[in-house]
């Protein structure tokens, strides 16, 4: 059997096959090894942004009320085996050695799976072998044609509609709204979160045409926000006052409400939540690389925003960490991949930046300093280009003072290096 290195050489090298939007490949490999994704419940996570914070809320729960949970998310910070949790822990390298060389021998020769396909198969078998109770999946890309759309789950969650990978899902949000929709199975609950009237009608007809019951943020459940850190959930039968996530950002508390309806909806008849089981699992949620806070003095903050709507939960963000001392200076550092809305993104924060740091995520695909120069739209904006991630981190700590905020921010794969600098030893986290 191959060693965990030689293992994930194999696995990163399917990158070559690129993105590859369909279900048959899919479907034949989890053929072969017996359909392993059937053998346990499943809840579904699909939506532009939101989506890995709410998937771990809900397995966050789930665990406190004493059940077995599978987590699928994508993509990783650091490691591979991030992606694909029981109990919250990751999945050993032995384990992703061995499923791999097992997938490898039954695999079709003549079917060619692309990573997400592989490592798909490969967290569903995981998941079966571990025996879980119940599973929770994010879709990686879209929905319909998504790899993970070969489930029967509970229940679906669409977290959200705004614009990104248009190359694959479409150019307009009507578009985009149809390829999630596609996740909507026969009777199966499917909880919306806030969208807009058009864009929400697209999920109300799908979900008629598969007898789907549907829970719309704002009518079959509510988030009633008590300060800034605290909510009420108001479901179709639930009352939770006071309630508190330890992930921060409003944008978390519409995450949460989120969940809980899925959870309310589509869970809880089967698996019996408790409201201390609720209130635990969202104080001890933990989700890296979205508004994560590694150091202070000064504060420096990594989050993986890399669309215009993330940008814009950043913004708000920020701007109130900005106000909360006379003087704070925001350093922002960014990189981001070619194929994002570049000049849009970067134009966000141009009203609260005081000091631009452009670099690069060491992947192919990622946008070069040069090109991010480019669309910056603001000519009394003069930002330091600096292609090294991690040199960049350090300038931006040395122009900084101890009561200013860095934020690095465009990719997950830029927070991820990062991190993997920040985690090493002999740097406090």
């Amino acid at each position: 059997m191959a060693s965990y290195p030689e293992t994930l050489n194999y696995l990163f090298s399917l990158h070559r096959f690129g993105i590859k939007l369909g279900l048959e490949a899919i479907t034949d490999i989890l053929g072969r090894l017996g359909n392993p994704q059937h053998r346990y419940p499943t809840l579904h996570v699909a939506g532009t942004n939101g989506k890995g914070s709410s998937s771990a809320m809900l397995a966050r729960i789930l665990e406190a009320s004493g059940y077995r949970v599978g987590l699928y998310t994508s993509p990783h910070l650091i490691d591979f085996r991030e992606r694909i949790r029981v109990q919250g822990t990751d999945i050993s390298e032995e384990s992703v050695c061995a499923l791999t060389d097992q997938m490898r021998r039954i695999a079709n020769p003549l079917t060619t799976l692309t990573f997400f396909e592989f490592t798909t198969a490969l967290a569903f078998l995981h998941f079966q072998h571990q025996q879980v109770d119940i599973a929770v999946v994010e879709v990686g890309m879209g929905g319909q044609f998504d790899a993970t759309n070969v489930l029967s789950p509970m229940g679906a969650l669409i977290t959200g509609i705004s614009f990104d990978h248009e190359a694959y899902l479409g150019d307009s949000l009507q578009k985009i709204a149809r390829e999630k929709a596609g996740i909507i199975t026969q009777k199966s609950p499917v909880v919306l979160g806030p969208m807009p009237k058009d864009i929400l009608h697209i999920f109300e007809t799908q979900a008629r045409k598969w007898q789907a019951p549907c829970f719309r943020m704002g009518q079959e459940f509510s988030l009633l926000e008590t300060s800034a850190t605290t909510f009420t959930y108001q479901g179709p039968g639930w009352t939770l006052p006071g309630l508190q996530t330890n992930l921060p950002g409003r944008h978390q508390l519409v995450n949460a409400t989120n969940a809980l309806a899925l959870l309310e909806t589509a869970v809880d008849g089967t698996f019996p939540i408790s409201p201390s089981a609720i209130r635990t699992g969202l104080q001890d949620v933990r989700w890296r690389g979205r508004l994560e806070i590694v150091q202070q003095n000064p504060l420096l903050l990594l989050d993986g925003a890399h669309n215009l709507a993330a940008a814009h939960v950043l913004f708000d963000f920020l701007h109130s960490q900005i106000h909360d001392g006379a003087g704070r200076k925001l350093i922002l550092v960014v990189g981001m991949m070619r194929d994002k809305n570049l000049q849009e993104f970067l134009r966000v924060f141009i009203p609260i930046v005081d000091h631009l740091i452009l670099t690069q995520p060491r992947i192919e695909r990622a946008a070069s300093v040069d090109e991010l120069n480019q669309a910056v739209d603001h000519k009394n904006l003069v930002p330091c280009l600096l292609a090294d991630s991690w040199e960049a981190v350090c300038r931006a700590k040395d122009i900084s003072n101890p009561t200013d905020v860095i934020c690095v921010t465009g990719s997950l794969f830029l927070v991820g290096e990062v991190l993997n600098r920040l985690t090493q030893p002999g740097f406090p986290t």
